[in-house]
């Protein structure tokens, strides 16, 4: 035996697994990411290769305010999860609620831009291809949202009751990863939808 495995053989080599819950949020986020990309492609493909109307020029307006509270929640679970790992429980409470709150607002948002389509300017799934590629795209976005709310409504009831401490701040990062990638998601379906698309 060379002095070189030698001394391999005496120090053990230490390899640290990553984090399970890292790995998981990772993987779910990999395999939602190629989801979304379908959906974006197709999106982009049937731009203007509708036979009737509406098109997105005439019925689209920007959703600048809603944006900016769906984007400024990723400041405010950051911050959330900051305070929860130097330990202030009280703080992580308040920033945790505003994200909630900003994310609920943007639901809104959605919500009566989608009452407005259906019900003024008869755009629904079935009227034409941007009415088909727009409810699919923007409505997988809304589903990400939703379950986004409901995972952090319920971290929200734990942490009234008491049982969010310090030592659940790795579980509050990993969550956090989910609700990042929605946001970045809205950037892409945002300038697919009302930059490009229009």
């Amino acid at each position: 035996m060379s002095a070189t495995s030698g001394a391999v053989a005496e120090g053990r080599i230490e390899w640290d697994r990553p984090d399970r819950g890292r790995v998981g949020m990772f993987s779910l986020i990999a395999a939602e990411a190629a989801i979304f990309t379908i959906f974006v492609v197709a999106y982009l493909f049937y731009i203007g290769k509708s036979l009737t109307g509406p098109m997105p020029k005439d019925v689209l307006s920007v959703p600048i305010f809603y944006t900016i509270c769906l984007l400024s929640s990723s400041l405010t679970i950051h911050l959330a999860a900051k305070f929860l790992r130097q330990g202030s429980v009280r703080a992580f409470k308040i920033w945790w609620f505003a994200t909630i709150t900003l994310g609920a607002v943007f639901m809104y948002g959605t919500t009566t831009e989608w009452h407005r389509l259906i019900y003024h300017e008869g755009l629904t799934i079935t009227t034409n291809l941007f009415g088909t590629t727009y409810y699919s795209l923007v409505g997988l976005h809304g589903f990400h949202v939703i379950v986004g709310l409901l995972a952090l409504s319920t971290v929200m009831a734990f942490t009234i009751f008491g049982a969010v401490k310090q030592e659940h701040a790795e579980r509050i990062d990993v969550l956090s990863l989910y609700w990042h990638f929605v946001d970045a998601v809205w950037i892409v379906v945002f300038s697919v939808v009302y930059v490009i698309g229009r």
